[in-house]
């Protein structure tokens, strides 16, 4: 085989991983997908091997919960035949390919940057002559949002092409930060420093980033964390779900001017990061996960506390959630707005809940389980319209479900272990790779090391990276005043993006 397949936070010796020439790397991958809307690519990107370029792709089956990884060694001098062409949900992975080390593709659709990262292959390549699509008629108008917004959210700049109120196009063009993350979480050489990054790459998915990180450390460290840590993770992990959620929910309702909704949303997602506040004392879940440890133990006297909160929480929640539901003048604005369609959602590439609202299953909880998550046998809420109406019933269902979890793991709290167990230095020529369903959606987590057991190259993959365009595609043939609307349903991350 010129492959090798892995489960979820798994290392491998990266000799172990076959290498293929381009010609059977693409056939292979493509072949891995033909026909198979149970799999997609989970990452894929590449980094230099003295002049060449050694290309790694992770396919993940979700029916099988496995991950296959191959690898292909080219030069940039060889134009190569695109994925994307084939396939549109491996476009952004190429486009970034393209920006970093300058390979060209003999038929991509269109192979414009993706991050303007400083270390960029093309240095001319610059915001200011980003190609954006355009239409050439009187009839037509182009409308520019950002990339400065107000209030604290990250710079992005939304360019509409509209007939009257009606949107043709959306172009979304993100990459005015070059953080610099990836390369961080090489150049910083204590574990402190590199789980701080973690839990930094987006602020509002402290926990999932986090928990990837530490998946993939101790995977490459060959350590097995005990229940207690797994407990904690999980827990954090649905809190966490629980919290942004609500938050999201109020916002929606602001956006629809039902300010009801809004308040009442925006007070109860106080209490649960409150909680989180008492537990790690930071209310964004900040230092809570650390490889190799259990900082903060989850003790029966929380678990206690933490009933406290969610017996005043699920009523209220459950109150206010009834009332939205039930109110004409907010279903006729969520019902067949932003409408995305199953095609197009697989087509992508689209995880999380944007493939959810679409009938289209993509849950790592259960095709790639992780943590305690098989012992929940957690089952994916779907919707099928992929609209607002079916975004923000997901919110509401899988708040819902979280509480039921929650509730069933605070039955049985595990007693703290004992054994001090030291992480061991990390694997030497490897590969490790990490899937963790994030509030959002899949993200991603794969580092390499050398000969000496350092990490030499670290990638992430936020769900964002995928969502984007479905959040493009979801306003065309709507009014320009539902871009907000629509936009928060999906309540995406630009920093998660801008790595």
């Amino acid at each position: 085989m010129n492959y090798i397949s892995i489960k979820n936070n798994q290392t491998v010796l990266l000799s172990d991983i076959p290498e293929s020439n381009y010609e059977w790397f693409y056939e292979m991958n493509i072949e891995f997908m033909t026909g198979h809307p149970e799999r997609h690519c989970v990452n894929y990107f590449g980094y230099r091997v003295g002049k060449n370029v050694k290309l790694i792709c992770c396919v993940a089956d979700d029916v099988t919960h496995e991950i296959h990884i191959s690898t292909s060694l080219v030069n940039k001098a060889h134009p190569l035949e695109s994925f994307s062409n084939t396939f549109l949900c491996f476009e952004k992975f190429e486009r970034e390919i393209h920006e970093n080390f300058g390979f060209n593709y003999t038929d991509h659709p269109w192979s414009k940057p993706v991050r303007y990262p400083h270390d960029r292959d093309d240095k001319t390549q610059i915001m200011d002559n980003y190609p954006f699509y355009s239409i050439d008629s009187e009839e037509l108008h182009e409308v520019g949002v950002g990339p400065i917004h107000a209030g604290i959210i990250e710079p992005g700049h939304f360019r509409f092409i509209c007939n009257g109120e009606q949107i043709l196009h959306l172009e979304i063009q993100l990459g005015y930060q070059h953080r610099g993350i990836e390369s961080l979480f090489v150049q910083k050489k204590q574990l402190a420093q590199r789980a701080t990054l973690a839990e930094n790459i987006t602020g509002d998915t402290v926990v999932g980033h986090g928990v990837a990180f530490a998946h993939v450390y101790e995977s490459l460290a060959n350590f097995k964390p005990a229940r207690d840590i797994e407990f904690a993770r999980t827990l954090a992990l649905e809190l966490e779900r629980i919290a942004i959620h609500v938050g999201d929910l109020s916002a929606v309702c602001t956006d629809i001017a039902y300010q009801l909704g809004s308040a009442v949303f925006g007070r109860l997602r106080t209490p649960i990061i409150n909680f989180m506040q008492e537990w790690c004392g930071s209310r964004l879940s900040k230092s809570l996960i650390r490889p190799g440890e259990n900082r903060y133990p989850f003790t029966p006297e929380l678990a206690q506390r933490l009933c406290q909160v969610l017996d005043v929480f699920e009523p209220d929640f459950m109150e206010m959630a009834n009332k939205l539901f039930t109110l004409p003048s907010a279903l006729s604005r969520f019902e067949r707005t932003g409408v995305v369609s199953f095609d197009d959602a697989l087509s992508i590439g689209a995880v999380g809940m944007a493939a959810r609202m679409t009938n289209l299953n993509r849950d790592i909880r259960a095709s790639h389980p992780f943590s305690l998550y098989a012992e929940l046998e957690h089952e994916p809420i779907l919707k099928r319209h992929g609209d607002v109406y079916s975004r923000v019933q997901i919110r509401r269902r899988e708040v819902e479900q979280s509480l039921r979890y929650v509730r069933t793991m605070l039955t049985d709290v595990p007693e703290i272990s004992t054994v001090n167990q030291e992480l061991k230095a990390l694997t030497p020529n490897a590969f490790s790779l990490s899937l963790v369903e994030g509030w959002r959606g899949e993200i991603c987590h794969c580092a390499l090391t050398d000969t000496k057991g350092e990490l030499m190259l670290y990638k992430i993959k936020d769900p964002s990276f995928h969502n984007w365009l479905a959040l493009a595609l979801s306003v065309r043939n709507n009014e320009i005043s539902d871009f907000p609307i629509c936009n928060k349903s999906f309540n995406l991350s630009y920093s998660g993006h801008d790595l």
